[in-house]
């Protein structure tokens, strides 16, 4: 919820001459019951089973039923397939796969297929908006090339894939005026290898993809630093996206938003979110692509120029990643299914879940967001206004130039441009997003031009 609010929902209409009944509500009570649908238990059913492959390294055994990533990726798709039939059919699920080769890429031990399991549970009303939550399929031993060592793998990244799992056995009870997708990964360990395919996939498609969650790693609350916290969370998300045009950059450099990407924007929407419905989550935002000088699946998508962000646990313990299995100076090492703590990996699975569901039900974001008001008393914005009937109106929101989240907002009804009086341009950055009828909103739009009157 946000920590600041100028005026009350009844305020705000009356002021911008918008009768009571007419306005949105604040929550979607649907919501609450996704949250309470996602089950600690089927979670933990679902990593150990994972675990229980031995080795899910990417290059290991394709052929047996009980070991390594073959068996691990047809139980998945068996595990959406059998959601799909309990939904009616409502998920469409399929392989997508890359070759990848060993020459000019020192991770990859043999030529291989890196094969993805999607289930796309198509919208009703925008089919070709996606969102999408992915987990990493993978594991690996202390030397990636490994691919016979035992690596359980059951936070990373069981807890993402089970987690991704969940989502679709809870959402799939509900129609979406949006596509959402639930994606299991491969190859992470080795080089990202099929989140840039599938990413390039998507791109050749045309496929308008809103929102990326990638979940890496969700499952752990005991930190190597010795803190135990089963509440906190990061949100990690560059802050402009690798694309931007050069004029884009320039007007960055006199207008502001170096911390105001699409990334970003789609991070705080987790962040709001999360506070909203789950208040006794405490989310945290990371201004960092990933972890320090390290990656994730998300990343694919951003250098496409998609919006992407990293959803993980917020103390790691290195001892259990990326290890093999042993006993050393009374360290036990290795990423087993006892360290997993599935209460946890079923807040952040409902994290997911309710992003997912409210950005799936919001409609479109206002696009042709401009800002104006240089030199006056007054902030004044602009955008494109959608036909969707779902469309109950808009909400501007700004903040404090060094303050990370939106601070304020005031609903303005249904029209294409509004004007703060006495809010001036210089002392805050702004954003607008559209408000359906059911009170979920799309993702904040940061202006991309400027006017003046």
């Amino acid at each position: 919820m946000l920590k600041k609010l100028l005026f009350s929902s009844l305020l705000l209409t009356s002021l911008s001459g918008i009768s009571q009944e007419q306005a949105p509500p604040q929550v979607d009570l649907r919501i609450y019951d996704i949250i309470e649908a996602v089950s600690a238990d089927s979670i933990e059913a679902d990593i150990r089973r994972l675990a229980g492959f031995g080795t899910r390294n990417t290059f290991s055994d394709t052929i047996s039923d009980t070991r390594g990533i073959g068996a691990a990726r047809r139980f998945i798709k068996a595990d959406f397939d059998k959601i799909s039939k309990n939904c009616g059919n409502c998920l469409d699920v399929f392989y997508q796969k890359d070759f990848v080769t060993k020459e000019g890429n020192d991770r990859v031990p043999k030529d291989a297929w890196v094969v993805n399991v999607v289930a796309v549970q198509k919208g009703k009303k925008y089919p070709n908006r996606y969102v999408i939550m992915s987990g990493d399929i993978d594991s690996r031993a202390s030397n990636t090339m490994d691919f016979t060592t035992d690596a359980p793998g059951a936070n990373d990244n069981a807890s993402g894939m089970a987690g991704t799992m969940e989502a679709a056995r809870v959402l799939s009870k509900y129609e979406f005026d949006s596509s959402i997708i639930y994606l299991g990964l491969s190859g992470e360990e080795q080089g990202l290898f099929g989140g840039k395919g599938f990413a390039e996939m998507a791109k050749e498609k045309g496929w308008e993809i809103i929102g990326v969650l990638n979940n890496d790693m969700i499952g752990n609350i005991k930190g190597v630093d010795g803190v135990i916290d089963n509440r906190t969370f990061r949100i990690f998300s560059e802050p402009v996206p690798p694309t931007e045009t050069e004029r884009e950059r320039m007007m960055r450099r006199f207008y502001g938003g170096e911390v105001d990407g699409i990334s970003r924007q789609l991070a705080r929407y987790v962040h709001e979110t999360t506070e909203t419905y789950m208040p006794e989550m405490n989310p945290m935002m990371v201004y960092r692509l990933d972890r320090f000088g390290r990656g994730g699946h998300h990343r694919p998508f951003n250098d496409l120029g998609f919006p992407g962000i990293r959803i993980m646990e917020a103390h790691e313990n290195y001892t259990q990643q990326h290890q093999d299995i042993r006993t050393e100076d009374g360290i036990e090492y290795g990423d087993v299914v006892e360290h997993v703590n599935f209460d946890y990996a079923k807040k952040l699975t409902a994290v997911n879940a309710i992003s997912m569901a409210s950005l799936a039900w919001a409609p479109p974001a206002p696009k042709k967001v401009s800002i104006g008001g240089i030199v006056e008393a007054s902030a004044k914005l602009r955008w494109e206004k959608s036909d969707d009937e779902n469309v109950a109106g808009y909400k501007i929101y700004w903040r404090d130039t060094t303050a990370p989240q939106w601070q304020y907002s005031r609903y303005v009804g249904n029209v294409d441009n509004f004007t703060l009086e006495g809010i001036v341009i210089d002392n805050y950055f702004f954003g607008v997003a559209a408000v359906g009828k059911n009170g979920n909103e799309s993702v904040v739009v940061f202006p991309s031009e400027t006017f003046r009157d």
